[in-house]
């Protein structure tokens, strides 16, 4: 079974920074295109950022260019989302997640796979 669980949430002040970790099994990062997404109280969910095994592309959200980065450790079967320079718009629950249908060109994923998310709170 696919199984993905978020962690490193907390409580962080406008202008910091906080690095979520996913432990992934039951797959390999090879296998399917894989990323972030957000949801934040009464709004819809937000796909953050979607790297694609096909091409090496990657998606950013708009709100997110230039300030978060994944990053994966293949032999841990683990990923990574730093996230710099946080807004208290950036406030949401993060899941991490995977996409069985990666159609690479910078596409966001449609995540097939997500586990238990993980809240961050950014103060102003």
């Amino acid at each position: 079974d696919v199984q993905l669980q978020a962690s490193g949430g907390g409580l962080v002040q406008a202008g910091g920074y906080v690095r979520l970790s996913c432990a992934a099994s039951g797959f390999t990062f090879d296998d399917y295109a894989i990323g972030w997404f957000r949801q934040a109280p009464g709004k819809d969910r937000e796909g953050v950022i979607c790297v694609s095994r096909r091409d090496g592309t990657t998606y950013y959200a708009d709100s997110v260019k230039g300030r978060f980065t994944i990053s994966t450790d293949n032999a841990k079967n683990q990923m990574y989302l730093q996230m710099n320079s946080l807004k208290p718009e950036d406030t949401a629950v993060y899941y991490c997640g995977a996409d069985r249908y990666d159609y690479g060109l910078g596409s966001n994923c449609g995540y097939d796979y997500w586990g238990q998310g993980t809240e961050v709170t950014v103060s102003s």
